[in-house]
């Protein structure tokens, strides 16, 4: 079978596989703005979501490298806010996989959309990251810090909320200024809905009612925050794997944690997902999923095979995804 052949027609976003430093496919398909027809393209920005949450994770591994952070390190420590009954001893090992039982302002185990989060609380209040802290700085423990692995949102807007303390700049301009620019990821940022740059995709919902599609402006953060909501682009993912994976943002030694099983599922290391294949060795992944956002991407160093696939509609990205891997294998 051919590759083009699991693409569904009604697919709009942008697709790229990689092996062997080769593009074996390359294409972007549907309409990044639908009032005004215009085409998704290859360099064409598009929202990520939850993907986001891995260049958070690099930059605190960055900053415990240069020895101003240590994984140890408790949120009542490193925040000057009243965290009220969130546990102050909470680690940023904790934060970082997800083990830290914060309590999640989208806790995606009992929430079925995002922009249920908006009904009280606009969602253009949220254009920095302490914007969001109102969401759930009154709410209780989940669990116990350290109990068990379960997903977490919360947990990446306080490591964001660390950078900045530390650092005293916005955590995207320090993601910026170590990631993004180093790596030639000239298209990727943190931007604001009402002052998007040129050549960024609007996220659509289907409204299944009207029969007809609407943008997400009002249905995600207005910005993101370290739990999510970057732009970027098919090539510059690409760029962030190659340097990631090359030892050329953190040392080897960092990197090897980074992609090592953090809980005890073995599917997460440190903001980043992983797949347990044959011989104990993993394949990492990122992926993301916000009203009008589909992203997925995967890099399999035994087979030096890339996979990125992103989207401006709720395309099922995991099941393509999927279907390639297992036409490529």
């Amino acid at each position: 079978m051919n590759i083009n052949d699991l693409i569904n027609k009604d697919f709009s976003g942008v697709i790229r596989i990689k092996k062997c430093e080769n593009i074996i496919l390359e294409k972007a398909l549907g309409l990044a703005n639908i009032s005004y027809n215009v085409d998704n393209e290859i360099d064409t920005k598009f929202a990520i979501a939850s993907g986001g949450k891995v260049f958070v994770a690099v930059a605190i591994l960055k900053l415990i490298e240069d020895g101003k952070l240590a994984f140890d390190d408790c949120i009542g420590d490193l925040l000057d806010i009243d965290l009220k009954e969130i546990d102050p001893k909470i680690t940023i090992h904790q934060l970082l996989n997800h083990t830290s039982g914060i309590p999640d302002y989208f806790d995606e185990s009992v929430m079925k959309d995002y922009d249920e989060l908006w009904k009280d609380y606009p969602n253009y209040k949220i254009r920095n990251s302490i914007d969001i802290l109102p969401l759930f700085i009154d709410k209780p423990m989940m669990y116990p810090r350290g109990e068990k692995f379960q997903y977490n949102n919360t947990g990446y807007v306080v490591l964001g909320l660390i950078i900045e303390n530390i650092l005293n700049i916005p955590f995207d301009k320090y993601l910026d200024d170590i990631i993004f620019k180093p790596c030639n990821m000239l298209n990727t940022g943190y931007y604001e809905l009402d002052r998007l740059p040129s050549n960024c995709a609007t996220g659509y919902i289907y409204d299944s009612e009207r029969k007809e599609f609407y943008s997400n402006i009002y249905s995600i953060d207005v910005k993101g925050t370290g739990a999510g909501g970057v732009f970027t682009t098919v090539s510059d993912i690409d760029m962030f794997w190659e340097n990631l994976l090359n030892g050329k943002i953190l040392s080897d030694k960092m990197l090897s944690k980074m992609l090592s099983p953090q809980v005890n599922e073995q599917c997460y290391g440190y903001g980043i997902w992983l797949k347990k294949g044959s011989d104990d060795i993993f394949t990492p992944y990122l992926q993301g999923c916000d009203p009008g956002v589909s992203f997925i991407t995967s890099f399999d160093r035994q087979r030096n095979t890339c996979i990125i696939l992103i989207s401006n509609f709720g395309s099922n990205v995991w099941k393509l995804h999927k279907d390639i891997l297992n036409e490529l294998l």
